[in-house]
């Protein structure tokens, strides 16, 4: 869907000073519903994919339910078992990609089952290295959103964010933002009366992240700096421990 924007959302793309036609972006949505079936968590999302694509930044959003991903911490896991897994046709795109957002609803308090084998895909990746040695996912900014009705925006957030940052992922200020109903089986984020649409608080830090997440994409272009931070020389240094034991 294509999320209309308010005034000053409108205002910031029209003034934006800045280029970010070279970067893409790649939302993945950890909804449990296939398509066609309506998506609040992919009803905000379309709102973060709006001011992207306003600023000239390449998107693309994947239902991951929408596609054969296999369970497991491999590449691919076609060569552990499995006889389908679409993970790396994703993952690819993924790595083409500048800016990753992941969406979840939440479930028990929990980012949704989805998200969680999104994330392992990830991790099994995390030990290939991009050209200057580092860990594939430098250089790469991260944020994430999340809808329910029920408490855990934040618990979500930290652990999303935390997983991305493990993997190498640049996490900006404020790179998380979501939208909790009435407690209980009540409106989800689209629906009508449910003020979601209507959420300062929520649509206020859904831009704050995307022009946040735009902004540490851009300063990344270029790649993290490669000192410090490269397995070839670490793996090659004495491993000495010149520390004497505690005594």
């Amino acid at each position: 869907m294509k999320f209309r924007l308010n005034t000053i959302q409108t205002k910031w793309n029209r003034e934006n000073p800045f280029d970010f036609s070279d970067l893409k972006a790649v939302l993945i949505n950890c909804t449990l519903k296939k398509s066609p079936s309506v998506s609040h968590t992919e009803g905000l999302m379309s709102m973060a994919q709006t001011i992207l694509e306003a600023n000239g930044v390449r998107t693309e959003l994947i239902r991951a339910v929408d596609h054969d991903i296999a369970s497991g911490v491999y590449p691919d896991m076609t060569e552990h078992g499995w006889e389908k897994d679409d993970w790396p046709a994703i993952h690819k795109k993924v790595m083409d990609g500048n800016i990753l957002i992941i969406g979840t609803p939440i479930w028990l308090g929990e980012k949704s089952s989805i998200a969680t084998q999104v994330i392992e895909r990830l991790y099994g990746n995390s030990g290939i290295l991009n050209k200057k040695g580092q860990y594939a996912y430098y250089g790469k900014a991260g944020g994430c959103l999340v809808t329910g009705n029920e408490d855990g925006i934040k618990h979500c957030a930290m652990n999303i964010l935390y997983s991305l940052q493990h993997l190498g992922y640049a996490i900006p200020p404020q790179a998380d933002a979501g939208w909790i109903g009435e407690a209980g089986p009540g409106a989800s984020y689209l629906d009508e009366g449910s003020g979601g649409l209507q959420n300062d608080f929520t649509t206020r830090n859904t831009t704050f992240m995307t022009w946040n997440l735009m902004h540490m994409a851009a300063m990344l272009k270029h790649g993290f700096a490669a000192h410090g931070n490269l397995r070839k020389d670490w793996d090659e240094s004495d491993h000495d421990h010149p520390n004497p034991e505690y005594r």
